[in-house]
C-alpha cells in the first residue's frame, strides 16, 4: 500500500511526548469536529423540512437559549470566556442561513441569503 505516511493513533493530550503526537491529536479531534458540522447542519436541514413558515428560521429566543447553553458547558469544562459565545455566534448564524437556503429550495422559492458576512 502506498501514499502519504499514516499518523500515529492519537493519544490524550496528557500523555503526548512528541508534537507528532499532538497534531495527531488534534487532527482526530478536527475530523471529529467536521462531522459532528455536518450532522448538525443534517438537522438544519430537518427544521426547514418541518418549519411551516420562512419566518419561522429565525429564533432570537432560541438563538439566544443555544449560545447561553454552549457557554455554561464551556465555562464548566474551563475553556478561556468568550471563546465559545464567538464561535457559537457565527455557529448559528451560518445555520439559520443554511437553513433558509434549505427553506427556500424545498419551496421553490428564490429569496435565500448569503452567508454573514460573505458578501
Amino acid at each position: 500500500m502506498t501514499g502519504a505516511p499514516k499518523s500515529p493513533a492519537p493519544v490524550a493530550a496528557e500523555a503526548c511526548t512528541s508534537m507528532t503526537e499532538v497534531r495527531a491529536g488534534v487532527d482526530a479531534i478536527d475530523s471529529a469536529l467536521v462531522a459532528l458540522l455536518a450532522e448538525r447542519m443534517r438537522f438544519m436541514d430537518a427544521a426547514a423540512r418541518i418549519k411551516p413558515h420562512r419566518s419561522a428560521v429565525r429564533d432570537e429566543a432560541r438563538k439566544a437559549q443555544v449560545i447561553t447553553q454552549a457557554a455554561t458547558q464551556a465555562a464548566a469544562a474551563g475553556l478561556p470566556a468568550g471563546l465559545v459565545e464567538t464561535l457559537w455566534e457565527l455557529l448559528v448564524e451560518v445555520s439559520i442561513s443554511h437553513e433558509l437556503a434549505r427553506f427556500d429550495a424545498l419551496r421553490g422559492s428564490n429569496t435565500s441569503s448569503q452567508l454573514p458576512g460573505r458578501g
